[in-house]
């Protein structure tokens, strides 16, 4: 390539080392890219003048190459790669007028061309069309794909594979896109469906809040299209997270709930369950099977979404794992992920500015969080509330996200229903052809305010003048096709009139009252689980194993792999394991902790857990996965505990809390039959997901009417570590802790943890655990328990009694919980103190009131004391008021109440922690 020698750029560059490696091997650069240089080559071999025919049989003489028509034919390749790579700044997406210039620099002039060079013949068209053509029809195929009413964004992507499928999809399909007049009329159907509905509301509950899909209809025919297409390339199963905007027409026109189901809601004619709170119309979630137009059976499912916008994304795609790992993990020869499709629906505003997101996209491609891809659906109203997009972010496009793990992105003019379906139908096919996610940005706009009855014009009075003058989805699209002149005008009339009048009709009966209210179907699994009943509340089921599960277990736990190299301090922690399980040696809180997962394993449970360094443990107690200290290689040990066990799957996190404890409510969410477990690196580190914990751990039953397992485990104790590291803030969860929603727990022995975890899938229903778990009490030679505490018939216990004090020498009864109880016993045992009983609350919620009372019945004329080592403004006394307003006021011995949980000082720490046990044990 001598002939570029004097092309001093980058791209020349670069071109130069492509050409240097299709010398040495042609199949070593892309196909177009071997088009291009074969014809180069040839225009080398047969430039110089030598003796050809013409079209009449006479010899005539060619003329060699120019220079400049070489350096022009570099320069056509510059603005391929140009319009390639910008040319969706220059496209025509946002319905309501021109964008603004991002100089997209794709003029003629950009590249040293003219006009003049239009009617030329260039090589480089083998680039475009696979032959040389001229730069006219260069850049008006060019123009037609990378301007028009589709933004492509992909250049960025580093697979190669990836980047050279998605050119040809979008040069060799939308080039030549045109979709069949069957394909029109859908689109028209499923505009028209989504148009009519919103009239109707618009109409017949005028003032009520729906958040209105109008000015994104397109969003129907999107979803349609996506979901068909996908059942063609396998997809079985399609689950939806979005916010409110559409969610109605979603419901269905989407997910085909029945009319009448989403009248009643307006109507408010619903029936509660006992503790069922419910939320608002435009939040709950649906669940239905519809088929395609193919045949094809796909399963839908529209996860309940709070305020609290993109909160359900990381729902979304646990439930899609959990799924994936359930169902379609032994079918050979298919990827597992390949039938679930998750697809997030964002707003605009909310996709660029809600920190999920980030968390979500940036878990896409880790093992622990990998769901084969989520097809990202962006209904862009150009507007957030009333902030202009000019102020609701830095990056031109609401969805750069996508760039961080080179997903592609289509940005499409909402006004194009064609054009929305082909990114959607491409998106389908790239997600299932590469299991990856996939963005497309449907630009469109608000037709009313935030809600119908907010003014927008306060704020945006020139955008929603040109909002009023634009026509329907379904009006707009109906006038194309009849100026194309390829639909009557009274098909789409007579559509309308139909479903009208089935409006119609329905709402007369919920008028009448003439309907009940019925919830869709709970999954199968989730059906042979029950609510629960106060009753249940007053012992736990018996969750011990038999001696010889113990043993198997066991036996995993301390064998390794032959050849297997462990560091010195790991090789005693494996020998303590063998003396643990022999019965030599009480069991610690690891082992007790261990044996409760393998025990659920040995029965085929599957049991998961994520978090930060779950696997050593933030401190170094639990090695669940160890590590060859010379290649290291892994292994973890519970998976090994026999043929037909569970799986066990245990992740270091990314550094997330609201993301990764929203994926695992998700994962437990969808599977009943396994124990999902989220564990902080520090109890307080748990407030960074503190949505996640309101919207939906605390609430899943009132607010949406579903059960839910998941464990938390958040360390908890005052130790001296400071503020961030002392409390899990447990009086939050108590604040929320109500109508038997959820156990909190602190709890002081193996076997207690060990009969928690087991309960948590005995019991024949589900809640929420949360349990402040312990930091120093991890290797404490007191918090242990014998092998009897954990066979056949032991249970766990909602109180321990005191069985060293003298009932009959009692005065004085301190009621605990967690850590300090073992600061207690320590005191009350070095000072014989046989006149304190000391009784632990190991489950402050649902609160063991009876068990309590049964306790305090031995004491009489004891006086009756809560002790804690948290403030007194914070930790269990509020909650303990509440709910034991018998205690009495007063009767607390706690830290003085403090805006900050802890001292970030040692010395303070140690005096103030000794000050309370002194006040525990004093006389009055």
């Amino acid at each position: 390539m001598e002939k570029y020698s004097y092309i001093a750029n980058s791209e020349a560059a670069y071109i130069e080392e492509l050409y240097q490696k299709y010398q040495q091997q042609p199949d070593s650069v892309d196909l177009s890219w071997q088009r291009f240089f074969e014809g180069f080559e040839f225009s080398l071999k047969y430039g110089d003048s030598k003796p050809t025919l013409n079209g009449n049989g006479t010899a005539t003489t060619e003329k060699p190459v120019s220079a400049s028509h070489t350096r022009k034919e570099m320069e056509v390749v510059h603005l391929i790669r140009g319009y390639r790579q910008r040319g969706h700044l220059a496209s025509q997406t946002n319905p309501l007028g021109p964008r603004k210039n991002r100089y997209p620099e794709l003029d003629l002039s950009d590249f040293n061309l003219a006009e003049s060079d239009l009617d030329t013949v260039f090589e480089a068209g083998i680039e475009v069309f696979g032959r040389a053509a001229t730069l006219r029809e260069i850049v008006t195929a060019l123009q037609k794909v990378y301007t028009g009413k589709i933004g492509f964004e992909y250049q960025y992507i580093r697979d190669r594979k990836v980047k050279s499928w998605l050119r040809k999809k979008i040069e060799n399909e939308f080039l030549n896109f045109n979709p069949t007049i069957e394909q029109k009329k859908r689109i028209l159907e499923k505009l028209n469906d989504a148009v009519t509905f919103e009239n109707f509301l618009h109409t017949k509950f005028l003032g009520k809040k729906r958040f209105s899909l109008e000015g994104g209809e397109a969003t129907i025919p999107a979803l349609d299209v996506a979901i068909n297409r996908g059942a063609e390339l396998g997809v079985e199963e399609v689950v939806v997270g979005m916010a409110h905007r559409g969610r109605l027409n979603v419901l269905t026109n989407i997910m085909h709930k029945p009319y009448e189901q989403v009248f009643n809601e307006f109507e408010e004619n619903v029936v509660l369950d006992e503790f069922s709170d419910g939320d608002v119309k435009y939040h709950m979630g649906y669940e239905s099977q519809i088929e395609t137009p193919e045949g094809k059976r796909v399963s839908l499912k529209l996860m309940p979404n709070p305020s609290h916008l993109e909160a359900v994304n990381p729902v979304v795609v646990g439930y899609v794992r959990a799924r994936a790992d359930e169902h379609y993990n032994h079918i050979p020869g298919q990827d597992k992920y390949d039938p679930v499709l998750p697809i997030l629906i964002h707003g605009d505003a909310a996709v660029a500015g809600q920190g999920i997101v980030y968390e979500v996209t940036q878990m896409s491609n880790l093992p622990a969080y990998y769901t084969g891809g989520t097809l990202h659906f962006v209904i862009n109203n150009q507007i957030g509330f009333t902030t202009d997009h000019e102020d609701d972010r830095s990056s031109i496009y609401c969805s750069d996200i996508a760039r961080i793990v080179d997903a592609p992105i289509f940005h499409v003019n909402g006004n194009d229903p064609e054009a929305v379906a082909f990114v959607m139908k491409v998106a389908v096919e790239f997600r299932q052809e590469f299991n990856r996610d996939v963005f497309v940005d449907m630009v469109c706009y608000r037709k009313y305010g935030h809600n119908e009855s907010d003014e927008p014009r306060f704020t945006q009075p020139t955008m929603y003048a040109k909002i009023s003058q634009q026509l329907n989805g379904r009006d707009l699209y109906l006038k194309e096709l009849t100026e194309r002149g390829e639909l009557d005008a009274q098909i789409a009339d007579q559509m309308r009139a139909e479903l009208e009048g089935e409006l119609q009709e329905l709402l007369q009966k919920v008028k009448q009252k003439q309907l009940l209210y019925e919830r869709p179907k709970l999954e199968r699994d989730w059906a042979e689980l029950r609510r629960s009943v106060p009753e249940d509340f007053e012992q736990s089921p018996e969750t011990g194993i038999s001696k010889e599960v113990i043993e198997k277990v066991g036996k995993a736990l301390s064998s390794l792999p032959v050849d297997f190299k462990v560091l010195k301090q790991i090789e005693k922690v494996l020998e303590e394991r063998k003396q643990i399980f022999a019965g030599e040696k009480p069991f610690n809180w690891s082992a007790g902790e261990l044996l409760a997962y393998g025990s659920l394993l040995a029965e085929g449970r599957t049991v998961r857990m994520t978090g930060q360094d779950v696997q050593r443990g933030t401190f170094s107690h639990r090695h669940a996965v160890l590590h060859e200290s010379e290649t290291n290689a892994t292994h973890n040990s519970l998976a090994y505990i026999g043929e037909g066990q569970g799986k066990f799957e245990i992740y270091n996190s990314l550094l997330s809390e609201y993301g990764v404890m929203g994926y695992e409510y998700g994962y437990a969410m969808a599977n009943p039959h396994a124990l999902v477990i989220w564990e902080a690196q520090f109890g307080d580190f748990g407030n960074g997901a503190q949505i996640m914990i309101d919207q939906f751990i605390a609430a899943t039953e009132s607010k949406w009417n579903a059960m839910n397992g998941l464990v938390m485990l958040l360390p908890h104790g005052y130790e001296g570590q400071g503020p961030e590291h002392s409390s899990a803030r447990p009086e939050r969860f108590l604040i929320l802790s109500a109508e038997y929603n959820m156990y909190v727990c602190n709890i002081t022995t193996p076997a207690n943890l060990f009969h928690m975890m087991r309960r948590q899938l005995t019991t024949p229903f589900r809640k929420p655990c949360i349990l402040m778990s312990p930091k120093s009490m991890l290797r404490s030679p007191m918090a242990v328990s014998p092998m009897s505490d954990f066979l056949e018939g032991s249970r766990f216990q909602e109180t321990i009694g005191d069985t060293y004090a003298d009932p009959k020498k009692v005065k004085k009864v301190l009621l605990c919980t967690g850590k300090i109880y073992w600061e207690l016993y320590d005191k009350q045992q070095k000072d014989q103190r046989k006149d304190v009983a000391i009784i632990r609350v190991e489950q402050l919620h649902p609160f063991p009131k009876k068990q309590i009372e049964a306790h305090l019945a031995q004491y009489k004329k004891a006086e009756v004391v809560w002790v804690q080592e948290e403030p007194e403004n914070m930790g269990y006394w509020s909650f303990i008021l509440r709910e034991f307003p018998e205690i009495g006021l007063g009767s607390v011995i706690a830290r003085k109440a403090s805006a900050s949980p802890a001292t970030g000082y040692m010395k303070i720490h140690t005096v103030e922690q000794a000050d309370l046990i002194e006040q525990a044990f004093a006389g009055k």
